[in-house]
């Protein structure tokens, strides 16, 4: 058994000062408050949990960048973006997906994720046939995950169609496709590969991509865990769910799968008020992605009415254009201040500092989202974040003013170390491994921008 000190920590009660928790198998065993450190503790001074990255798209960091530049169409949005995104994944081999997969995970431990919900819809290969192994490719994502040292929530997507009424998939969605029978085999071959603490969800990709009976069928394969799926993202996917059934996405998945609290709904930008208080009501998570979701120019969540009506958020980093969990969450509240025109819209009665609630609320609803415990508690996972007390935007800071200048006031990255399972990863903010996992992945896109 280790221990693990630290001078101030953020516990599920609060801040707590003089925190001396004890490590064993991995899991927090205890915890003493207002006690010294022991001979041989490993001691912080400042202690938060890890965070849940709850969407992630890790073979799209390879090409974060690549899609700012205008083509021929000045209408440019998601679906001229998606196109650039078909074009670069034509490239990758399943070595080539596990290097950029680890280089994703070693920068989100960096900035303070300790766990990934991996949505992983790339199954086929270059010529859309499927690999002798069905798992061939999530293989990868679990070996990344495991060499880093991420927590993992594999989410294999079933994607079948093109767009809604069970449309022909296209020519760029050859890699992504499976029928139920596949899926299901898929889904098999990834059980065996987790690891422990992993989880294993599902991921209907969309209402674009899976017809009702479809759903049902992958729900019934699915009975526990985790389901994740795209809703309302863009404009003109409500419109086009509008125009097949009657009912915008959000609606009819409110109406017709039986949302509860295994569920988390990726984006649900788009939604009518009615909407926004029923997904609140389900105890479904709304999985947002800022960062990816502006880049996009998909649109801006309600999230003052959601969080108002009770709703639960998590975070993710989607395309991977560019991870840091601060960022996420200084970019969902700038993004209210921007639409009510106002400051510390997503403050509350309890919470007045705007960074204690976000973070607070995406610890808990993305553990949720993960099929994990949230928190620094006894019982659960020894996943320990710690900041770099001299930090400019930290310095002589206490409490919640330790969120806020991490959040909205740092120029580059406070985090010093992070801890997996009790387990060091992250030393002075770099990855162990930084410099191998850095100089296999500029040699895998050394050779995708030389094709």
């Amino acid at each position: 058994m280790s221990a693990f000190w630290s001078t101030t920590a953020l516990l599920p009660s609060g801040w707590a000062k003089n925190v001396r928790f004890k490590v064993a198998d991995g899991l927090i065993a205890s915890i003493e408050t207002d006690v010294p450190a022991g001979s041989g503790d490993e001691i912080h001074q400042i202690t938060l949990p890890g965070m849940a990255n709850v969407h992630s798209h890790a073979f799209q960091r390879g090409m974060a960048g690549l899609a700012e530049h205008r083509g021929g169409n000045s209408n440019d949005n998601f679906w001229s973006w998606r196109e650039v995104m078909y074009r670069f994944l034509d490239r990758l081999t399943p070595d080539d997906m596990g290097a950029i997969a680890a280089m994703a995970y070693a920068e989100m431990l960096e900035t303070g994720y300790t766990h990934v919900g991996e949505f992983h819809y790339l199954h086929n290969d270059a010529a859309g046939r499927a690999y002798d192994d069905p798992a061939e490719l999530a293989a990868r994502i679990v070996a990344a995950a495991q060499a880093t040292g991420i927590g993992l929530t594999l989410l294999p997507v079933f994607y079948a169609h093109s767009n809604f009424g069970g449309e022909a998939p296209n020519h760029g969605q050859r890699r992504f496709i499976k029928g139920v029978d596949g899926f299901a085999h898929l889904l098999d071959a990834c059980r065996s590969l987790l690891s422990n603490g992993d989880q294993l969800g599902i991921a209907p990709h969309s209402l674009r991509a899976v017809t009702p009976d479809e759903l049902s069928a992958l729900i019934a394969m699915h009975p526990q865990g985790p389901i994740h799926i795209h809703a309302a993202e863009q404009q003109k996917e409500v419109h086009d769910s509008l125009a097949f059934s009657g009912k915008r996405p959000v609606e009819w998945l409110l109406d017709a799968a039986a949302l509860d609290d295994r569920w988390c709904l990726i984006h649900a930008t788009h939604m009518t008020d009615a909407e926004t208080d029923a997904l609140a009501a389900s105890g479904a998570v709304a999985g947002l992605c800022p960062i990816t979701e502006a880049n996009l120019g998909d649109g801006i969540f309600p999230a003052l009415r959601f969080l108002e009506a009770g709703g639960r958020i998590g975070i993710g980093t989607d395309s991977n254009v560019l991870i840091d969990p601060a960022q996420e969450l200084r970019g969902l509240e700038y993004s209210q201040r921007l639409l009510h025109q106002a400051r510390n819209v997503l403050a509350s009665d309890t919470h007045p500092s705007v960074a204690r609630r976000l973070f607070e609320e995406t610890i808990a609803g993305g553990a949720q989202a993960m099929g994990i415990a949230p928190g620094l508690a006894v019982g659960h996972a020894a996943d320990f974040v710690t900041l770099n007390s001299g930090h400019p935007a930290l310095y002589g800071r206490h409490g919640d003013q330790l969120l806020d200048g991490w959040i909205f006031a740092a120029r580059n990255s406070c985090i010093d170390t992070v801890w997996k399972r009790g387990r060091q990863l992250v030393s002075r903010g770099l990855h162990k491994d930084s410099a191998a996992v850095t100089a296999r992945y500029l040699e895998v896109v050394e050779g995708i921008m030389a094709e």
